[in-house]
């Protein structure tokens, strides 16, 4: 078998990054033109902040506002901050994808695929998070509220600025039902309930889980979780109580993504190892993420 090219490799990951990007930056504009426009809801975040802006200036003042021209606008701020605390290239990448969806939302035009108010808020929950999900793994973001929170992250090492946007989405949502009617902001609630859960399921960079490996070579395996995945782990010393063997238990926390790499590691190289693998719903303490740039 031959050696991969480093460059080949480089190159055929980024032309897949942007495939992903630009996939999920239109399906987020259809999703915009189809479901939610069709059913009246208000997404959260910025895009929601536009939709409720406009709806207001088309409401009293009569004048309508281009989607696009609020949606970059609100971003504006939010991405130069994001530039500096969480990363270049993934900011780069996010404003393109917010650039090019926006313009979209105003170009595509609109259309009404059912008429079912709570098909519209799930099944269009499960399209639109389809659309994020791919721009998340193209290493970008829809912007808005994610730059907000992932600055607020990377400033103060927190992850409760996430339950702020939350929040913010939330006070969007019951202003639009207050304007326009709570049965609109009700199924707008469900849209985003359906909208988290997909994303939660899909996207697991920040998902992190708890190993315990059996093994008789601690040392080897402690060696290739640092140089793999830049974790360290906890050693302990066991016996089987079958085979009254000695062994070792290895405790190590792992994000999702490394946990594939370390067990492919594991099962070339250790065979006869034993994995458990739990999941962790929080951890307190120091744990690194790998950056996105």
């Amino acid at each position: 078998m031959f050696p991969v090219n480093p460059d080949k490799k480089s190159f055929g990951k980024t032309l897949l990054n942007s495939a992903l990007l630009l996939a999920g930056s239109i399906i987020f504009a259809l999703n915009m033109n189809t479901f939610i426009a069709a059913g009246d809801l208000v997404p959260g975040g910025f895009s929601g902040l536009s939709i409720l802006i406009q709806g207001l200036f088309q409401k009293y003042l009569n004048v309508e506002i281009p989607f696009s021209v609020l949606n970059i606008g609100f971003n504006l701020v939010p991405a130069l901050i994001a530039f500096r605390l969480v990363g270049k290239r993934f900011t780069i990448l996010s404003c393109f994808s917010i650039f090019l969806s926006s313009i979209l939302v105003d170009l595509l035009p609109k259309y009404e695929i059912v008429d079912d108010p709570l098909l519209i808020a799930v099944f269009g929950a499960i399209f639109g998070a389809i659309g994020i999900v791919l721009i998340l793994n193209s290493g970008a973001s829809s912007g808005g509220t994610d730059f907000i929170a992932m600055s607020l992250a990377a400033k103060f090492q927190t992850s409760n600025s996430f339950t702020y946007m939350l929040l913010f989405s939330a006070t969007v949502i019951l202003i639009y039902g207050w304007q326009f009617g709570m049965d609109k902001a009700l199924y707008s609630i469900i849209y985003q309930f359906c909208y988290t859960q997909v994303i939660n399921t899909f996207y697991k960079r920040y998902k992190k889980k708890t190993l315990f490996i059996i093994t008789e070579d601690p040392e080897q395996l402690s060696k290739a979780l640092i140089e793999i995945t830049n974790h360290s782990a906890t050693v302990w010393p066991g016996d089987g109580a079958y085979t009254k063997k000695h062994r070792y238990v290895v405790y190590t926390v792992l994000s999702d993504n490394d946990i594939r790499k370390i067990s492919r590691y594991i099962s070339q190289n250790m065979p006869g190892t034993f994995v458990n693998v739990l999941n962790s719903d929080e951890v307190i303490g120091n744990f690194f993420i790998r950056p996105l740039d």
